[in-house]
């Protein structure tokens, strides 16, 4: 391909539908209220937002194969290690977690702005442990991403000659796009980045990235809590997330003036985890009150609450962490959480460096009944199943 001024367009910002203005509107609504609840400090925010960004490390890599468990996630966030996760996939979500971790550590900084240069540092992050890879740096040739099911080749990237061209489009467009939407503007870098795929690997993960470093750098609200990894990370969710992509794009880096399934799609899914957002702000609330009652019957230390917060949660409790996160001493570690099992909260499992816990049948108990007391998530666009498995016109 040569390089052409066509070549340098992007994806534009799609025209609007009544529909997708009413479910902005609404994502909206709800982001703003979770942002009256954590205006208050809360005793559970900690713990749901690591939950939070645990779950968005997890679907983010089983997007991309790397399936681990949330317990080997929350390793990651810790800095501990994997519980079953092999060495390889531990390093692909270390890699993510260290990305992130600056996405929400500086997306916030009134200083920091758009280039290339920060995208390629946040590449290096995710894969320094691969040098083959070319961490951090653009592809030097051609690349096609093909379905493994089917063996078909889905997508050809644009030259990579025009690659550093677009990437500074990109940048460029995210620096003075403030007149859009935050929402619209982070589905568009989405967008715009996974089709220039930049990289010889990693450019979904840099693009969900991307999509989140934009979120973190408007008044959008709590960053861990508006992305969308998690939702995409669902089996059916990635299913529809890659049509989605292939109706937009159509087998090649040719920019269509309209994206409007793509933007159609990452509002449900920004709309579906905000409802998600919502109700585990509600099961939080609930778990909290029940930790209480059983604090106060027992006369528990209030440093074992975070604990049993992350046992009801699901979590496996191990003394390590445990240890960092409540600055104490091993000793009192080890003393806390047999005391936890030995009056029924918690059940111990293995031994040595394999040993760890999980909630017992008191807290499980009350995770079930809470959980029974959620409301189904509803789908604010019901015909979009259904437009997403049509058939893709791949072009040549």
């Amino acid at each position: 391909m040569n390089k052409t001024s066509s070549t340098l367009e992007l994806y534009a910002v799609p025209r609007l539908t009544s529909e997708d203005q009413a479910v902005l509107g609404e994502i909206h609504q709800m982001r703003k209220a979770m942002r009256h609840v954590l205006r208050t400090p809360r005793r559970w925010e900690g713990g749901l937002r690591r939950s939070v960004l645990a779950k968005a490390i997890q679907g983010s890599n089983s997007i991309e194969g790397y399936e681990v468990a949330e317990d080997d996630a929350i390793a990651a966030l810790d800095d501990e290690e994997p519980m079953s996760a092999d060495e390889k996939t531990f390093e692909e979500v270390k890699g993510y977690q260290r990305a992130m971790s600056y996405v929400l550590a500086i997306g916030g900084d009134s200083l920091a702005t758009y280039d290339t240069a920060e995208l390629r540092a946040m590449h290096f992050m995710m894969l320094q442990h691969e040098p083959s890879k070319s961490p951090g740096r653009f592809r030097r040739g051609a690349i096609y991403v093909h379905n493994h099911e089917t063996e078909q080749q889905v997508y050809a990237g644009p030259d990579h000659e025009v690659v550093p061209d677009l990437m500074g489009a990109l940048v460029s467009s995210l620096r003075g796009n403030n007149e859009h939407d935050p929402v619209v503007r982070s589905a568009m870098a989405h967008l715009n980045l996974v089709m220039i795929h930049p990289f010889r690997d990693g450019n979904g993960r840099m693009a969900r990235a991307l999509a989140t470093l934009v979120l973190t750098r408007s008044d959008i609200g709590e960053p861990a809590f508006s992305s969308i990894e998690e939702w995409l990370g669902v089996k059916s969710n990635t299913l529809d997330y890659y049509a989605a992509l292939g109706h937009t794009g159509h087998g090649r880096w040719a920019p269509r003036p309209d994206a409007g399934i793509w933007l159609s799609f990452c509002l449900r899914a920004h709309h579906m985890q905000a409802q998600t957002m919502t109700q585990r702000f509600e099961d939080a609330s609930r778990y909290w009150v029940h930790l209480d009652a059983i604090a106060a019957r027992h006369k528990l230390s209030e440093r074992v609450m975070d604990p049993l917060f992350d046992a009801i949660l699901g979590y496996r409790i191990r003394r390590g962490g445990y240890m960092k996160r409540a600055g104490i001493e091993g000793q009192t570690a080890t003393r806390d959480l047999a005391h936890l099992a030995r009056i029924g909260l918690l059940t111990a499992h293995g031994s040595g460096r394999g040993s760890h816990y999980t909630a017992a049948s008191p807290l499980l108990e009350i995770r079930a009944d809470v959980r029974s007391r959620r409301e189904s998530v509803t789908d604010p666009y019901p015909w979009m199943r259904s437009r997403l498995a049509e058939p893709i016109s791949w072009e040549a």
